[in-house]
């Protein structure tokens, strides 16, 4: 595997399990408040975030990489309210986005056809990412908190 390819790979791997850090961090405040719901669906998150880090974790093992894990960075621990910390997700999520294109791109730089389909995937699943999380956002303007609570605690394993 090429050494820049891999480097960004680790490194993504880092991100994923952060983003699964920052949303039980986001579970963690919900549940503080009495809001199961928001904070089930944050966790249900969490878990996805985890799988993504060992589907690029797998990757790199199985294409002759080395996995080197780096630290992760302490994640907030109060939001203003559930909808800024579901905007906070949200700009998360295109952070994201933002990061496995840049991988694609250099994949496709060093000519590393396999990583590039690989990353195919992950560039759908970001599609859906933050159409999620935009449809809890657009929630918040015709549900009252208890409503949507209720309703995000149904999510279970339906994503």
């Amino acid at each position: 595997m090429n050494s820049a390819v891999q480097k960004a790979l680790n490194d993504q791997i880092r991100e994923e399990l952060y983003s699964s850090y920052l949303y039980l961090s986001m579970a963690a405040f919900f549940a503080f408040r009495g809001l199961r719901g928001f904070s089930s669906w944050m966790k249900e998150q969490a878990s996805e975030e985890v799988k993504h880090a060992m589907r690029f974790f797998d990757f790199v093992s199985t294409h002759g990489g080395n996995v080197i894990l780096d630290a992760l960075a302490m994640p907030p621990s109060d939001f203003e309210s559930p909808q800024k910390a579901f905007e906070a997700a949200l700009e998360h999520e295109k952070f994201i986005t933002g990061r496995i294109h840049d991988l694609h791109k250099l994949a496709g730089k060093e000519n590393d056809v396999a990583t590039q389909s690989m990353l195919q995937w992950f560039i759908d699943e970001q599609v859906e990412e933050e159409e999620q999380v935009q449809k809890v956002l657009d929630q918040f303007k015709t549900l009252p908190n208890g409503e949507l609570d209720a309703l995000l605690g149904k999510r279970g394993g339906n994503s």
